[in-house]
């Protein structure tokens, strides 16, 4: 949705009867943000700046997309959605702070943005359509900037909003990202949630598939970026994709699988700038039995933090119980943990955008403790990157994990960290931040995941 160009790609690949979730156009989201920020700040001339640089690139997208005598009314529209942005954006301004609901509310307007000018540009080659606010048919819970879909109520809205418009053969335009509490009140679903709106409405519809269409050509083996013979798989699990996704791939967001394995919708991953590739069909079992590993992901922008009593007389036990319980009311995800016996210290890993508010929260929390000396300072290692070796056939497999551990220390590439689970489907390393890359390339080519000759 980057421009008119993509939105005439996207309306092409949108055979009806679909529904259509939109993402904004690139790097609004970012603008959007921004521009709050110059209005917390006080920045009045920063902000109006950025109205100015949406504005713009709005209005160019809708003159090169639409025909002359459709643009007017678009133009229109679009300076209608920037008002509504702009309000929101002089309430900041005037307090000097940004509450979580006034920003979900503003971001959203990227997204309704893009949907607006797509369901233009279909009725003007007159294929009817209309722009939804999902704010209207996507339930949440009441977590600001990170909510999760309350999918009865949800169901409940998208049989009753959406399915008639398609009975007339209208297709819906949904934006994505975005949805509302019980009550109405504005929320998202966390940054990169379009296809996650997918999901859920592909659950709430009953669909026959889910359509993600990316500008890569499905999920592969690593990450092309870092290695130079990664493959295309042409089917994964929800399990493997959703753990490559969690754990970095940027092919989906993480929860974007959930909703759909109890109904067993699949879900295609393919490349809008080459739909004639076939892509990678996610579902619940493959047609091939599985062996060994299927994927190497990575992370680069995460942190170690550990926490080790002072002495044995302490409880670990009691003192990871409630860091987990502080963790939890920041909403800081714990990619990985690990711990050890007798000293009862552990390390876990978070990402770097959440580890101001993760320590915070734990300092707060473990004040006496460290205060008294009870606890040692808590440490925090910036400089590591998560290694994560995805595959539903490693379970069982002899040695496995023993060639995987010899390929990274080959590269002379120190282990800080390990974790696997008892399902056996991923085995996650931490790793100095510098010999990241070189791990991900020695491990996809140990286990023969590179294209062959």
């Amino acid at each position: 949705m980057g421009s008119a160009e993509r939105i005439r790609s996207a309306a092409a690949l949108a055979k009806p009867p679909v529904v259509v979730v939109v993402s904004a156009m690139s790097k609004i989201t970012d603008l959007l943000l921004d521009t709050l920020k110059h209005a917390e700040g006080g920045d009045k001339a920063g902000m109006e700046e950025n109205l100015t640089k949406l504005k713009d690139r709005h209005y160019v997208c809708a003159k090169e997309l639409l025909p002359p005598d459709s643009q007017s009314a678009a133009l229109e529209g679009v300076d209608l959605l920037i008002a509504e942005f702009h309000r929101i954006a002089n309430g900041i301004l005037m307090l000097r702070e940004r509450p979580p609901r006034a920003v979900d509310e503003a971001v959203a307007i990227g997204e309704r943005l893009s949907a607006f000018l797509m369901a233009s540009y279909l009725n003007s080659q007159g294929r009817k359509a209309r722009d939804i606010n999902a704010r209207d048919v996507v339930v949440t819970d009441a977590v600001f900037g990170n909510a999760t879909p309350l999918m009865g109520p949800t169901r409940e809205k998208a049989q009753s909003i959406l399915m008639p418009l398609l009975e007339q053969g209208i297709t819906p335009i949904v934006t994505g990202f975005n949805g509302a509490t019980a009550d109405g009140r504005p929320t998202t679903l966390g940054r990169g949630g379009s296809d996650f709106s997918g999901s859920i409405l592909a659950a709430a519809l009953d669909a026959s598939a889910l359509w993600i269409w990316t500008d890569v050509d499905g999920i592969m083996t690593a990450d092309p970026r870092i290695v130079p013979d990664p493959v295309v798989l042409a089917e994964v699990t929800y399990r493997e994709a959703a753990e490559l996704a969690y754990n970095g791939a940027k092919v989906l967001h993480p929860r974007t699988l959930a909703p759909l394995v109890d109904r067993k919708i699949p879900v295609w991953s393919k490349n809008s700038f080459a739909p004639e590739k076939p892509g990678t069909k996610i579902v619940s079992k493959v047609t091939d039995e599985l062996h060994g590993v299927r994927a190497v992901t990575s992370m680069a922008n995460v942190a170690l933090v550990s926490v080790e009593p002072a002495s044995p007389e302490v409880s670990g036990t009691r003192i990871m119980g409630r860091a987990l319980d502080a963790l939890g009311t920041t909403s800081a995800e714990v990619l990985v943990m690990t711990s050890s016996s007798y000293r009862q210290n552990f390390c876990f890993l978070v990402r770097k955008e959440e580890l101001g508010r993760a320590m915070e929260a734990l300092e707060t929390t473990f004040a006496l403790e460290l205060a008294h000396g009870y606890l040692k300072p808590i440490d925090v290692n910036e400089q590591v990157g998560l290694l994560a070796i995805v595959g539903e056939g490693m379970r069982g497999t002899p040695g496995l994990a023993g060639r995987i551990f010899t390929a990274v220390s080959a590269q002379k590439i120190n282990i800080i960290a390990i974790a696997q689970g008892s399902s056996e489907l991923t085995i996650a390393i931490i790793v100095a931040r510098e010999g990241l890359d070189a791990a991900v390339r020695a491990v996809h080519a140990e286990c023969g995941l590179g294209k062959t000759a």
